[in-house]
């Protein structure tokens, strides 16, 4: 078996061709645009919704108001007694604790039909 050893300009990579082409300076809006898409795909994607999220969320730990029932985000589902401030004090079932949780663990309201 011989060996193949390959030279030349024609297996050289194209952007490496395109680096020392010559015919003055490109635009170098051209040059960014790439780099632009890709900002602009990263925040319709990503940044848009999580402000989305995070807006609802607000909306929903701003409109708490005691005899809804609530979960929080380790899963506990009780009745809300009273908000002061930053806290919630929620009324567990079967034996009707009153748990006090930070409003932010709020996930969610709890829909009536299953209750």
């Amino acid at each position: 078996m011989g060996e193949f050893l390959i030279e030349g300009p024609e297996l050289m990579p194209a952007f490496l061709l395109l680096q020392n082409a010559p015919g003055g300076g490109a635009n170098p809006v051209l040059n960014f645009l790439p780099i632009i898409l890709i900002f602009g795909i990263f925040y319709f994607l990503l940044l848009r919704p999580m402000q989305k999220q995070r807006k609802e969320q607000q909306q929903l730990l701003s409109s708490l108001q005691a005899g809804q029932v609530v979960q929080t985000s380790g899963g506990v589902i009780g009745a809300i007694v009273a908000l002061t401030g930053d806290t919630v004090t929620l009324r567990v079932r079967p034996d009707n604790v009153k748990l006090l949780f930070a409003r932010s663990a709020v996930t969610g309201i709890v829909p009536e039909d299953t209750k």
